[in-house]
């Protein structure tokens, strides 16, 4: 039976985007092109709203047209698959190591990685005993100029994206000691070129600190970043060496080598 496309559904959004992923699962089911026929048919939606949003998503490259009238997955879908493989792999090398590192310094210890103009924390080992009430779960995000991984990835862009980044985000401060001027923002990375880490002097959070140093992948590009969190007056210069060291031990594993880096 044919779905009611005339009714009004009361979150339009939401069953928009429902729709769209009824139309994917049913592209997903065959290796070949499906025709639009029969895509509406096996989702129950009227052939004209299939096309439209077909045609959105083929705008977004999530679902391709090798002819006309034919439908099949696209290849965006394979370019975020890689991306969420490559998250994956970084964290399942990543989480005894930083288990080992916490262990040491009883401070949390978070795994980031960049999405966009933010970074992304998506593993993190702590307990109560570090004294200091985590301020970012995993999965919480952050501007990369307020954190020291982030600071680890504008570092490794050219001046013109760092440019370009100051500029679309306006550099927006959270506290008194956010680096909201280019100029300064620039002085801080080009230190972090220089001595191969980050840091983040309570500009995300006041009370807290933090250090980063970089994990690359085989092909010698910074995947992802390894940092040490810790309340402002507690954080240790002398627990830089341990985080480089559990930094390159997951890089290793990931096939860095160290004259890989570009």
């Amino acid at each position: 039976m044919r779905k009611n496309d005339s009714s009004i559904p009361t979150t339009p959004t939401v069953q928009v985007i429902e729709r769209m992923f009824m139309l994917m699962d049913v592209l997903a089911s065959r290796e070949e092109a499906i025709s639009l026929k029969e895509i509406s048919e096996k989702t129950g939606l009227h052939p004209s709203t299939t096309h439209r949003l077909l045609n959105d998503l083929a705008t977004g490259r999530f679902v391709d047209r090798p002819q006309p009238g034919c439908y099949r997955l696209g290849m965006r879908l394979l370019e975020l698959g890689n991306l969420v493989k490559n998250r994956l792999n970084v964290r399942d090398a990543a989480l005894v190591p930083m288990r080992e590192l916490h262990k040491l310094i009883q401070q949390p210890v978070n795994l980031s990685v960049r999405q966009g103009d933010e970074i992304v924390y998506i593993e993190r080992t702590y307990s109560e005993r570090s004294g200091m009430q985590v301020v970012r779960a995993i999965g919480g995000r952050a501007p990369l100029h307020l954190t020291s991984v982030g600071k680890l990835f504008l570092a490794a862009d050219d001046p013109q994206r760092v440019r370009a980044y100051a500029t679309r985000t306006g550099l927006s401060g959270h506290t008194k000691n956010s680096l909201t001027q280019l100029p300064a923002l620039e002085r801080e990375l080009s230190k972090v070129r220089q001595y191969g880490n980050a840091h983040d002097n309570e500009e995300l959070e006041l009370g807290v600190r933090c250090m980063a140093a970089g994990i690359y992948d085989d092909q010698g590009t910074l995947i992802a970043g390894l940092s040490i969190s810790a309340p402002a007056g507690r954080l240790e210069e002398e627990w830089l060496p341990k985080l480089q060291a559990t930094a390159r031990e997951i890089s290793t594993t990931l096939g860095y080598k160290p004259d890989s880096v570009s």
